[in-house]
């Protein structure tokens, strides 16, 4: 299934530069795994910034220009010729290669958040907060967390401090934005008030990580409020 909700341009431009906060960053990545229409606006963010940073520059003997048109030409060909010899082995491979393509199980952890969560969802240690509600924290990225709710739950009613970045990897869930199933990514900032609502079924697990605390009302908002205060 394609992600239907995409990072915004300003979250992709920062992430290009090497400016988007590591959390921020981290579910940025993740997100990337699975929407290969972010991964090629990403790269156009990247070539815009090669660009702008070019224009930047003193200019360059000929001869240099001359040398580095070389070497993006050979760079390009031994990209295509790993990208023939990807096609080759997922041919010969059969039920294997698509095994072992992204999304296959449904149990594997993204990449990129294996190193602060583990390598599958099945093997996180949740820690209970509310009725159907359970989350977890990186210890090495207090910022950067897990939420697993029950089906039919809703949060509560928040506003974020900051930005926010929520990747859902199981299930799904609604607000005013419009249905988050796995693979989409909701790219959040200060003007955006949401209830989640999570759908019937089986539990919606999510990835978020904030740059300000959220801002909640109510007692189990206040507990919400504390676990994942920056």
């Amino acid at each position: 299934m394609r992600p239907h909700h995409h990072l915004d341009d300003a979250t992709l431009m920062s992430l290009a530069a090497g400016a988007l906060a590591m959390p921020l960053a981290v579910v940025a990545s993740a997100h990337l795994e699975r929407c290969e229409q972010c991964r090629r606006r990403l790269r156009e963010a990247e070539a815009v910034g090669a660009a702008l940073l070019e224009q930047t520059q003193p200019s360059v003997p000929p001869e240099t220009v001359h040398q580095d048109a070389l070497r993006a030409a050979m760079l390009a060909r031994l990209e295509s010729d790993d990208e023939i010899e990807v096609r080759r082995e997922s041919r010969i491979g059969g039920d294997a290669a698509v095994a072992s393509a992204p999304g296959a199980d449904p149990d594997a952890m993204p990449v990129a958040l294996r190193p602060y969560f583990g390598d599958r969802l099945s093997t996180v240690r949740w820690h209970w907060i509310g009725p159907g509600m359970y989350c977890t924290r990186s210890r090495d990225m207090p910022s950067l967390i897990m939420l697993k709710i029950a089906p039919g739950k809703s949060l509560p009613l928040h506003s974020h401090g900051g930005s926010e970045l929520t990747q859902v990897l199981q299930g799904s869930y609604n607000d005013a934005l419009g249905v988050f199933a796995p693979g989409d990514v909701a790219d959040l900032d200060q003007d955006v008030e949401h209830q989640p609502v999570t759908a019937p079924g089986v539990p919606c697990i999510c990835v978020s990580a904030l740059d300000a605390p959220l801002v909640f009302s109510g007692w189990l908002a206040r507990k919400l409020q504390r676990f994942v205060q920056l």
